[in-house]
Order: C-alpha cells, then structure tokens, then sequence
C-alpha cells in the first residue's frame, strides 16, 4: 500500500478481552440490548411492507432473522467500553497490562455468570 499505517494489534485484543469481559459480566444488561435492538429492527422493517398479508406471511423468518442481527449488534457497545476501560488500564498501569487485565477480567466475569446461571435455575 503506498500509504502505511500501523495497526495497533494489542489494543484490539485488549478492548476485545475487556469487551467480552463486559459482555459476561453485564449480562442482564447485554440481554435489554439485544432486546432494545430487536424491538426496533421490527419496527423499522414494517414499514418496508405496503400488503398486511404479506407481512403476516414473513413475520417468523423476518423476526428470526432480526434476533440474530440484533445479537451481532449487541456487542459494539460493549466493544467500544471495552477500548475505553483498555485504554484507561494502559495509561494508568502501562502498555504491559492491557492483555492480560483483559484475561483476569474475562475469566472472572465467565465464573460469575456461570454462578449467576446456576442460581437461576
């Protein structure tokens, strides 16, 4: 390429590994977004139908379809906190921490919500 950048790889695994970390560790919260998501992609492809019928006809695959989508969605917010808390970590602590700060966080919010689930049940 003529122009070079660089890429900064340990900062995408960081925001990554805190991302998910997020993600586990807020899970109520990550599940009202998907929600929310789903909610108005619904809405929003109403309007993309004039027949009633043919709505009607379409709602099972077009609501499966938006779950989906509304789950893939669901993790940028959390990926953009994630860059934020990494870069917090690596200005207060140094650039060594991010990764593997990342990893504690990751395995400790997976334990949680494997007891949080456990207790559901």
């Amino acid at each position: 390429m003529p122009l070079p950048f660089a890429i900064n790889t340990v900062a995408i695994a960081g925001s990554a590994l805190w991302g998910l970390a997020l993600y586990l560790g807020l899970s109520p919260l990550s599940g009202w977004i998907i929600h929310q998501f789903e909610r108005w992609l619904n809405f929003a492809e109403r309007f993309m139908y004039t027949s009633e019928r043919e709505f009607e006809r379409t709602r099972q695959a077009r609501e499966s379809q938006n779950a989906f989508l509304a789950s893939l969605m669901s993790i940028v917010p959390f990926l953009v906190v994630g860059a934020l808390v990494n870069f917090g970590v690596e200005f207060s602590l140094g650039r060594s921490w991010g990764i593997s700060t990342g990893i504690l966080a990751c395995v400790s919010c997976g334990i949680y919500e494997l007891g949080r689930r456990s207790q559901t049940l």
